[in-house]
C-alpha cells in the first residue's frame, strides 16, 4: 500500500494561466457580468466552471456574442481572422492569450514579411496550433510526427522556418525538428526554442521524479495538452502513469503493490485539485508527503492597461488590449 508521496517541483499554474484566469477575474470585477471568453480560457474543467460561477460565459463562435459585449481571447491564442472579426462587430477585447504564445506569433510575422514559408510542429485541431496557423493566409505547413516531414511540399525550401506549440513533448520535438533538417538543412530554427519554459520545466521534473517512484499521477483534464505529455513521459520512462481531473479521478487499483507515488499537474491545473488528490492518498494509507528539489518559477506577466482599476482606462469598444499591453 502507498506509504509515501513525492511531489514534482515544479508543478500546476504557470505564468501565462495565472495571467490568464486574472484578465477574467479582474474584467468581472471591473465590467460586471457576464464577460463572454472565446474558447475555454485555459484547458482545465475546474477553471471553467469556477469562472462560469462567477458570471464567464464560454462560446466558441463570435456571432454567440450580443454587440458591445466584453470579449476574453483564451489563452491559446487566436487566428487573425477571429481577431479582425471581433474588432468589426465592435465588442470590447481583452486578449488573454499567453505573452509566449504570442512572441512565436511575432516572429512568424517578422519571417513571413521576408518571404519565409514555415513548418509548425504541433497537434492539429488544437487551438493554439490554429491560432497561430491562422496568423497567415497560407505558406503555413503542419506536421505532427516524423513521418508527416516526408509529406511536406513548401512551394520553395530557400526560405523555411521552423516553429512549434509550446505545450508539445520537448523529446518529441527534438526528434521532429531534427528530420525537418535532415530534410531541409537550410531550415531556420527559432532563436530560443518555442516550447515555453513551464513546459520544459514540468517535463524535467517528472524525468527526476519517476525512477524514483512506483507511479506517476499527472493532476489535469483530458483537453490539456501539457498534461497529456507529463504522462506520456513517465510512461516513456518505464513507470506506469495515469491522469486524472480531481481526486474523485483516482482508481484505488492504480495503486496496487505501490511504495512511492509521484504526484505532478499540468500548468493549466489548479493546486486546490493537488491538494485534494495528497488528501485522498493519505486516506488510502500514504502517511509522508515531500516535495522534491526543482526549480522555483518565478516569472510573471503583467495584465494589459485596460483592466487596471482606473475608470479612465477603460478600452473602448472595438478596440484590442494586447497581451504585450
Amino acid at each position: 500500500m502507498t506509504s509515501e508521496v513525492l511531489l514534482a517541483e515544479p508543478r500546476g499554474f504557470c505564468a501565462g494561466v495565472d495571467r490568464a484566469i486574472d484578465i477574467v477575474e479582474h474584467a468581472l470585477t471591473k465590467f460586471g457580468r457576464p464577460i463572454y471568453v472565446r474558447h475555454e480560457i485555459v484547458h482545465n474543467t475546474y477553471v471553467v466552471n469556477d469562472l462560469k460561477e462567477k458570471g464567464a460565459i464560454f462560446i466558441e463562435e463570435l456571432a454567440d456574442v450580443p454587440p458591445g459585449a466584453t470579449l476574453i481571447f483564451s489563452a491559446h491564442g487566436v487566428s487573425r481572422a477571429i481577431q479582425d472579426e471581433a474588432e468589426r462587430r465592435g465588442f470590447r477585447i481583452f486578449d488573454a492569450t499567453c505573452p509566449l504564445v504570442s512572441k512565436v506569433h511575432v516572429e512568424l510575422a517578422k519571417l513571413h514579411k521576408e518571404g519565409y514559408e514555415f513548418i509548425m510542429i504541433g497537434h492539429k485541431g488544437h487551438p493554439e496550433v490554429e491560432g497561430t496557423m491562422g496568423q497567415l493566409d497560407s505558406g503555413i505547413h503542419l506536421v505532427e510526427d516524423v513521418e508527416d516531414v516526408a509529406k511536406v511540399q513548401p512551394a520553395q525550401t530557400d526560405l523555411l522556418a521552423v516553429v512549434t506549440q509550446t505545450t508539445l513533448s520537448v523529446d518529441d520535438a527534438a526528434e521532429i525538428v531534427a528530420a525537418v533538417k535532415a530534410r531541409f538543412p537550410q531550415v531556420r530554427e527559432p532563436k530560443q526554442q518555442d516550447i515555453c519554459y513551464a513546459t520544459q520545466n514540468r517535463q524535467d521534473a517528472v524525468k527526476l521524479m519517476s525512477p524514483l517512484v512506483d507511479v506517476v499521477i499527472v493532476v489535469g483534464s483530458p483537453t490539456s495538452s501539457n498534461s497529456n505529455r507529463l504522462r506520456e513521459l513517465a510512461d516513456r520512462l518505464g513507470t506506469p502513469a495515469y491522469m486524472g481531473a480531481s481526486a474523485a479521478g483516482l482508481h484505488e487499483a492504480w495503486f496496487n503493490g505501490t511504495q512511492k507515488v509521484g504526484l505532478t499537474a499540468g500548468a493549466s491545473a489548479p493546486d486546490v485539485l493537488v491538494q485534494e488528490v495528497i488528501a485522498r492518498l493519505r486516506a488510502m494509507g500514504a502517511v509522508s508527503v515531500r516535495t522534491l528539489d526543482g526549480i522555483q518559477e518565478t516569472i510573471k506577466f503583467p495584465l494589459p492597461k485596460g483592466l487596471k482599476m482606473d475608470p479612465l482606462e477603460n478600452p473602448e469598444p472595438g478596440s484590442l488590449q494586447s497581451p504585450h499591453a
